[in-house]
């Protein structure tokens, strides 16, 4: 049989699968690729087994591709509230040269992941959920460092999540915000000239977070990027 290079999520849809089996195939899939099976609880490997057995084998002459990184379901999550966000900003009619905090923030993970590649299985994402209290700090470090130079407006945390699953994506999606925050719709823009310096700190933040907590990149050798990689 030839190697399965990539998930075969789009043959089980074919075949009838929900939404929520089909990303908990992908998620256990990725697991099993990067760290074997042997972790996995028993009915996971039981899940995978029953997924494998209504495919059929792969041909020896088509090998599928490797899944691209902008494709993972976490990376298009983040991606979905920074296009979000963007058009907001725009529509808001915000200064040039203002941005908002929050898409500093997913704008320089998406940065971090782009440049050290992790593999976005499920260890990954379940280390990710601890950006939460990370962003939520952040927010609040502005908000101290720049009182007199952020201007607040309300965005819809809760309504974009809810209108990206009416549309079909990803059911296990969670909004931005949960916790205590949850229901909080404040979004501060910085001012022009504190705008990088801000995100300078948002990116040394996350670089360190992401390379020392996310276990796809255990092994990787890769340094951090130079000093002016943001400019």
């Amino acid at each position: 049989m030839a190697k399965e290079l990539t998930h075969r999520a789009d043959e089980l849809k074919q075949l009838g699968w929900n939404q929520e089996d089909l990303y908990k195939y992908i998620e256990l899939w990725d697991y099993r690729q990067r760290w074997g099976s042997i972790n996995l609880e028993r009915e996971d490997r039981q899940f995978l087994r029953k997924a494998e057995s209504l495919l059929p084998e792969i041909s020896k002459n088509k090998v599928s591709v490797k899944k691209p990184l902008k494709e993972k379901s976490y990376y298009c999550w983040i991606q979905l509230f920074l296009n979000e966000m963007n058009n907001f900003e725009l529509n808001e009619n915000i200064d040039d040269g203002m941005r908002g905090i929050w898409p500093i923030f997913l704008e320089e993970e998406l940065r971090v992941i782009d440049y050290y590649e992790p593999v976005l299985g499920l260890p990954d994402t379940i280390k990710a959920k601890l950006l939460g209290p990370i962003r939520e700090d952040l927010v609040k470090t502005a908000l101290e460092s720049y009182k007199n130079s952020t201007t607040t407006k309300q965005f819809d945390f809760q309504g974009t999540l809810a209108n990206a699953k009416s549309s079909g994506k990803n059911s296990s999606w969670r909004s931005l915000r949960d916790g205590e925050f949850e229901d909080n719709q404040d979004y501060q823009i910085l001012d022009k000239r504190y705008v990088l310096e801000f995100r300078k700190k948002v990116n040394e933040k996350l670089l360190l977070f992401i390379k020392d907590n996310f276990p796809s990149l255990a092994d990787s050798d890769k340094s951090l990027p130079p000093n002016d990689w943001i400019n």
